[in-house]
C-alpha cells in the first residue's frame, strides 16, 4: 500500500543483514516438547516453568468455568465486569503474597504501565535500573514524573540517584525482581536498605520470580525476607502461573487508587471465567505441589553445569533463565537455526531487546524437561557450538 514504503525499506534492509525474522506456530500444546511443522523439538524458550499451561487441575477449573459462567465477561470491572471470582483470585493473591490487597490487570505488561502512570507526577521521581523490562519503561514514559536510571545492580549509582532527587515529593526505585535477558537477581536487600536510608518507595517486577522464588514461589521479595518492607510488587499470571494476566499487590489504598485512576484497568474487558478459574487453581498447585519448584531448580542447575563445561558464556545467570551469549546479532540467530535443526528450539535475543553486541540465544528449562532430554539438549548446543566456533 502507498504510503508504507519506508516501513518495507526497513525490513529489507534487516533481511539484508540476516536479523529478520518470522513468527513460529507450534502445533501442539506448551510442554517440554513442542511439534513445529511437524517436527518434534525439545521446548527451551517457553516461560512454562512449572509446567502450569497443560496441569490437570488447571484444565478442569478453566472448563468447569465455561460451563458455569460461559466464554466471556461482558463488561470492563468498574462497571459490569467483576464477578465474585475476580474478587476471589485478588484475595488469594494477596494472601499468597502477604500483602493487603491485590488487583488483576490484563496482562504484566499493563500492570506496570497502569501502576506508575497512574501514582506518580510532575512532583515525583522515579528511579529505574538501566535492564529493567521494556513495561516499566514505557510505563515511565507515561508518566510526567523525572527521571533517572542508574546502572545494572550498581547500588552506588543508585545511592547517587537518591541523593540527587531529595527535593520531590515522592521517589519510586523501580527494578525487576530477576531480570528476564540475563537471569541475575536484583539486590532487593540493598535496595530496600536504601529506600529506607533515603525515604523512597520500592517497586518489584517479579515476572520471572513469580512461581519461582521464595516459599511456594511467592517471588523475589519473600526469597530474601522482606515481607512488608517493599510497597509494590507486580507479577505475571502468564508465566510460571500458566495462564494469563498480571496483578499488582500491596497496601489497600494502593489497590483502591488504582481501581480508580488505573488507566488499562479501567478500559479492559475483564478476565474471562476461564482464565480467572484456571489462575486460582495455579495458586493452589503453587501451595500443595512445591515438588514442581524443586525440581525446576534442580533442572536449571543440571542445564548450567552442562552448559558451562562445553565452554558456553551464560554470564551472571542465577535462575532457571541461561542466556547462552554470542555477541552478534547474526550469530544469535545461526545458532538458534543450527539447534532447531538438531532438534532444540531455542530462540535467538537480539538488539533492540538486548544491547547490540550482547546478542544470545535464552534458554529457560522447565520442572517438566527429563534428565535425558536436557542431555539431548546439552548434545545438540555441543554440536552446532563447535560447527559455529563458539566453542572449542
Amino acid at each position: 500500500m502507498k504510503g508504507l514504503e519506508y516501513l518495507q525499506a526497513e525490513l529489507d534492509e534487516m533481511k539484508e543483514n540476516g536479523v529478520f525474522r518470522t513468527l513460529v506456530p507450534l502445533d501442539t500444546e506448551q510442554g517440554s516438547k513442542v511439534k513445529i511443522e511437524g517436527k518434534t523439538v525439545i521446548q527451551l524458550s517457553s516461560n512454562n516453568y512449572l509446567g502450569l499451561t497443560s496441569h490437570p487441575r488447571l484444565r478442569d477449573a478453566a472448563m468447569e468455568a465455561i460451563r458455569s459462567y460461559g466464554v466471556g465477561t461482558g463488561s470492563v470491572r468498574t462497571i459490569a465486569g467483576t464477578f465474585k471470582m475476580h474478587a476471589e483470585l485478588e484475595r488469594k493473591l494477596a494472601e499468597f503474597k502477604h500483602t493487603e490487597a491485590a488487583l488483576v490487570f490484563q496482562s504484566g505488561f499493563t500492570t506496570n504501565q497502569g501502576v506508575l502512570s497512574a501514582i506518580l507526577t510532575e512532583k515525583d521521581v522515579v528511579i529505574s535500573d538501566e535492564l529493567n523490562h521494556a513495561s516499566i519503561i514505557d510505563g515511565i514514559r507515561l508518566t510526567k514524573a523525572a527521571r533517572r536510571v542508574y546502572t545494572h545492580v550498581d547500588m552506588e549509582s543508585l545511592e547517587a540517584a537518591l541523593k540527587e532527587t531529595q527535593s520531590y515529593r515522592k521517589r519510586l526505585i523501580v527494578t525487576d525482581g530477576v531480570f528476564s535477558m540475563d537471569g541475575n537477581i536484583a539486590p532487593l536487600p540493598a535496595i530496600v536498605e536504601l529506600a529506607e536510608k533515603y525515604d523512597a518507595l520500592v517497586m518489584v517486577d517479579d515476572a520471572h520470580a513469580s512461581g519461582v522464588l521464595g516459599k511456594n514461589g511467592r517471588g523475589t521479595v519473600n526469597h530474601f525476607g522482606l515481607d512488608g518492607r517493599v510497597h509494590i510488587q507486580v507479577g505475571t499470571l502468564s508465566k510460571a502461573i500458566g495462564v494469563l494476566g498480571g496483578y499488582v499487590a500491596g497496601p489497600q489504598a494502593l489497590i483502591d487508587y488504582l481501581i480508580h485512576k488505573g488507566r488499562p484497568f479501567l478500559f479492559s474487558t475483564s478476565h474471562p471465567p476461564a482464565v480467572t478459574m484456571a489462575n486460582m487453581a495455579a495458586i493452589d498447585v503453587l501451595i500443595s505441589e512445591p515438588e514442581l519448584i524443586e525440581k525446576l531448580w534442580e533442572n536449571a542447575r543440571f542445564f548450567k553445569e552442562g552448559l558451562l563445561s562445553l565452554g558456553f558464556d551464560i554470564g551472571e545467570s542465577k535462575t532457571p533463565i541461561t542466556p547462552v551469549f554470542v555477541g552478534e546479532d547474526k550469530a544469535a540467530y545461526e545458532l538458534s537455526d543450527r539447534l532447531l535443526e538438531y532438534g532444540v528450539f531455542a530462540q535467538g535475543i537480539v538488539f533492540p531487546t538486548v544491547a547490540k553486541g550482547k546478542a544470545r540465544v535464552r534458554t529457560i528449562v522447565t520442572a517438566e524437561h527429563t534428565k535425558e532430554e536436557l542431555e539431548e539438549a546439552l548434545s545438540a548446543f555441543e554440536r552446532a557450538g563447535k560447527q559455529l566456533n563458539l566453542i572449542k
